[in-house]
């Protein structure tokens, strides 16, 4: 059985085609779509992605609207960082 791949990871599938900055933009996206979540409702790592934007745990099978290549967006933390301050006072 082979190693696998040391460098290029889940982007090695692509080869020698598209330039390496290309394919190393593309691995960070591929992991970060691929990679299981933590879920809200449960607790478990068991959310994966979907469809774009829709997220489901495996566990409860409760459904959650998120970006299209990660759980979380940067605005959506920052929206719920919002929200707690609002609470707080």
């Amino acid at each position: 059985m082979s190693k696998g791949t040391k460098k290029v990871g889940i982007s090695g599938r692509f080869g020698a085609r598209y330039g390496s900055t290309l394919r190393k933009r593309m691995k960070k996206v591929l992991e970060t779509q691929k990679k299981t979540y933590e879920c809200r409702a449960c607790g478990k790592t068991s959310v994966k992605r979907n469809a774009v934007g829709i997220w489901t745990c495996r566990s409860c099978m409760v459904k959650f609207a998120g970006g299209a290549y990660s759980y979380v967006t940067p605005a959506g933390t920052t929206f719920n960082n919002m929200l707690k301050q609002e609470k707080a006072n």
